[in-house]
């Protein structure tokens, strides 16, 4: 299957989800493989190296990424909590610089070949490289058993160019997915988006709540079907994004313990923002945490402390280096 994606800037890119669709063009190009997930700053370091590589070798540059993760079908109770969706990993891909995504429908096939007969297959046979990108610490095949020194001997027998990408750091930290996860576990959102280059996103549908946030002055809309993982319990100054544009927001990620609720919820205060959501995508951009979830003595101390999160979510957005490029629609 071959299709086409466009984020909201414009960028377009192809995307293929089967080998049998590949055409001519599509080979002869240059080749990085690996899951992409996040395509945080290392993943930019590789695709802009990979750009270079292709203009080198005269053809595509080619990002070959998996769906769902290997580890969902090799090891489901342990897998990773996804850092994008497919899509979105697509158009990030593509605004790094790619122009072919391959994003293979991960399967038992795949994940036993040796990796001999993986690079084979995939980067020879299918892909045509004549350019390999890839960071120091990757691994391919069966068992990961593929390391950087076996994948040299393969592209020199193969006469497939390779270049190795030293891994990107932020604060002495070698950034990677799991370090994102890590600190969005913790809640430091403003320290994983400085590794990600961008806010974290999460995208879900608005479904009906029991408005209470309305009543007290800040109507929310709750979200459900995240399809990516949450940041830790907590009250974080977010963008907005919503099919009527973007709005600065105050999210509170948890239960609502004032009122004995300990169920984890999403639920966004989109500031400014009148309307109805619900049955609609809402995405968030969560950009600072505010404070922990806690517990009011009444409905009162809780409005109050409610105004101050908007103030000072509306006081960090106004001023963070993560703004959305286009203004905000009129209400």
């Amino acid at each position: 299957m071959r299709t086409r994606e466009t984020d909201s800037a414009g960028v377009n890119v192809e995307v293929v989800t089967r080998l049998e669709a590949l055409q001519p063009s599509h080979r002869g190009g240059a080749v990085a493989v690996g899951n992409f997930d996040g395509v945080h700053r290392g993943h930019q370091r590789i695709v802009a190296a990979l750009v270079q590589q292709a203009r080198q070798v005269s053809g595509p540059a080619v990002v070959f990424s998996f769906d769902p993760h290997p580890a969902q079908l090799l090891r489901p109770q342990e897998a990773p909590s996804p850092l994008c969706w497919p899509q979105r990993k697509a158009q990030l891909l593509a605004q790094a610089g790619a122009e072919l995504i391959v994003l293979y429908p991960t399967d038992e096939a795949l994940l036993t070949l040796e990796p001999e007969a993986f690079f084979r297959r995939i980067v020879v046979e299918s892909l045509g490289a004549r350019a390999l990108v890839q960071g120091g610490n990757f691994r391919f095949g069966r068992g990961r058993r593929g390391d950087i020194h076996l994948l040299q001997r393969l592209c020199q027998e193969h006469q497939v160019e390779l270049t190795v990408i030293d891994q990107a750091r932020v604060d002495h930290l070698v950034v990677s997915s799991s370090l994102v996860r890590r600190l969005l576990q913790q809640g430091n959102v403003a320290l994983a988006a400085r590794c990600l280059g961008r806010p974290h996103r999460v995208r879900g549908r608005v479904v009906p709540g029991r408005r209470r946030g309305q009543r007290l002055g800040f109507p929310t809309a709750n979200l459900e079907q995240i399809p990516v993982l949450v940041p830790a319990p907590g009250v974080y100054a977010a963008w907005a994004y919503v099919p009527q544009g973007h709005w600065p927001a105050a999210v509170n990620v948890g239960g609502n313990p004032t009122f004995g609720e300990q169920q984890l919820k999403v639920e966004a205060h989109l500031i400014g923002f009148q309307g109805e959501l619900s049955g609609q995508e809402l995405e968030l951009d969560f950009v600072e945490r505010l404070r922990e979830v806690q517990a009011f003595a009444d409905a009162e101390a809780l409005t109050q402390q409610l105004a101050q999160d908007v103030q000072r979510a509306q006081r960090l957005l106004r001023s963070s280096p993560w703004r959305p490029q286009s203004p905000t629609p009129p209400a």
